[in-house]
């Protein structure tokens, strides 16, 4: 996972990673969230979900401490960074000017 990770988070099209754990609540009722923002910014976001336990590398390497949280890469830069779950609304709100 490691060097596509890398590839993909190098991407011009923002990547939104959403770091979750199976037996997490919250992201439960975070991941239909991030399905209408993928909905409603279509092709200009890429809306991906990493399995905390399953990635412990990853998760380390950008210290997610809690689950969930959403972490938007462009050119493999972080430009936004959040944890818990946001509505909709404000996740576009927070998200459209970065793209």
């Amino acid at each position: 996972m490691k060097g596509s990770f890398n590839t993909l988070i190098q991407s011009e099209t923002p990547v939104l990673i959403d770091f979750h754990a199976d037996w997490c609540g919250p992201c439960k009722m975070l991941s239909p969230i991030l399905k209408e923002v993928k909905a409603a910014l279509g092709d200009r976001i890429k809306v991906i979900k990493i399995d905390v336990d399953n990635n412990a590398a990853i998760a380390g390497r950008y210290q997610v401490r809690g689950v969930p949280t959403m972490i938007l890469f462009k050119e493999g830069e972080i430009r936004w960074r959040k944890s818990g779950v946001l509505p909709k609304h404000t996740l576009l709100e927070e998200l459209e000017p970065l793209l």
